[in-house]
């Protein structure tokens, strides 16, 4: 049987939505996946990211391990899932910037029917995670995109996570994500897997 080809875009500037989308593809490999894990760039110069602690040392680090996502991969992939650290309650301007730029394949309906899905990370409580998710979720849908929440399908979802997808608190990136946090993580590839595996790969004849 064909494998579900899971695309993984992520920003991260300081590790902790890089563990979690890390811990994604684990949950799709394990369930069968073919996975790709990309890492969506900067939109300000180094001028910039050098006003703030560790931000151009983590991008070039981090950038040196991920490939910068294209529409090729999102054309390639049969469940598209995205990663964010929180800004201001929203999504970050770097995976905007990304999905922002899928219109080619949007306008000629290259993406409907493909799996979606979000997961993210804040830096203080109740500093956006949820509100996040659901920011993404809007152009999912416009994108044709089939929403894939993780409700509370598996026991990790009792003890961290929201039912909208995989986060984590890193209380000013002095935690990194946990054992039950990454657990979710992982749930969330093995579903996003499943569907994707549901909808879009053919299954093996029954022999007579």
């Amino acid at each position: 049987m064909q494998k579900p080809k899971v695309l993984i875009v992520f920003y991260s500037r300081n590790s902790s939505t890089e563990l979690l989308a890390k811990a994604v593809a684990e949950g799709a490999i394990a369930a069968g996946a073919e996975v790709r894990m990309r890492r969506a760039r900067e939109v300000v110069g180094h001028d910039v990211m050098r006003q703030a602690p560790g931000w151009l040392e983590n991008a070039t680090e981090m950038n040196a391990k991920y490939e910068a996502p294209t529409e090729a991969d999102a054309e390639w992939a049969d469940a598209i899932v995205f990663g964010t650290p929180t800004r201001f309650g929203s999504i970050s301007t770097e995976l905007k910037a990304y999905i922002d730029g899928l219109g080619g394949l949007w306008f000629q309906g290259k993406l409907n029917g493909k799996v979606g899905s979000v997961f993210g990370s804040t830096s203080s409580r109740h500093g956006g995670n949820e509100s996040t998710l659901l920011s993404i979720y809007t152009p999912m849908a416009h994108l044709g995109l089939i929403i894939v929440p993780l409700g509370y399908a598996d026991a990790a979802m009792f003890k961290a996570g929201t039912p909208y997808g995989a986060t984590h608190v890193s209380q000013l990136d002095a935690v990194k994500p946990d054992e039950d946090h990454l657990a979710v993580a992982r749930f969330q590839g093995r579903r996003v897997t499943s569907v994707a595996r549901s909808l879009h790969c053919a299954q093996e004849p029954v022999a007579a």
